[in-house]
């Protein structure tokens, strides 16, 4: 926006630009930022940012991310990453051969049991199952296989 078409430029005539002659336009009143949150903005912290001071838990000194690192799959995702060709093909055998999921290829360390799984039989490699997840991959004929 161009400065002339500015509503400053026609304030200029009047003595305080609109900031009125009791409370005048002083720098930076009541502080600058987030001053004052403990003192004479506490109600305002409170009401709208409760929690903001503060601590709550525990430290935990040099976390590593990387030990805790295990992205999950649930049951019912895992014929999803088979595909529908593999497991018609599969579904025709009479031999007992079932597919192979290596789930950490997908890029998912724990199996977890949640969803229905559907009566046909799947191998799968992970390096963690939930009790759930192994219950129904075995009710289903399948086999839980660990990985280090």
């Amino acid at each position: 926006m161009p400065t002339a078409a500015k509503k400053h430029r026609k304030e200029r005539g009047g003595m305080h630009c609109g900031n009125g002659r009791i409370g005048k336009h002083r720098k930076h009143p009541s502080g600058r930022g987030n001053a004052g949150g403990q003192h004479m903005h506490r109600i305002a912290f409170d009401k709208y940012h409760p929690g903001y001071f503060g601590k709550v838990g525990m430290r935990y000194f040099h976390y590593k991310k990387n030990p805790h690192h295990m992205p999950t799959v649930n049951v019912d995702k895992l014929w999803s990453m088979v595909g529908l060709e593999q497991r018609k093909e599969y579904a025709k055998k009479s031999d007992g051969t079932v597919p192979l999921l290596d789930v950490t290829a997908h890029g998912f360390f724990k199996v977890l049991g949640k969803g229905k799984l559907p009566k046909q039989p799947i191998a799968i490699k992970a390096k963690f199952f939930s009790k759930q997840a192994e219950e129904k991959i075995k009710n289903a004929g399948g086999a839980c296989i660990l990985t280090a």
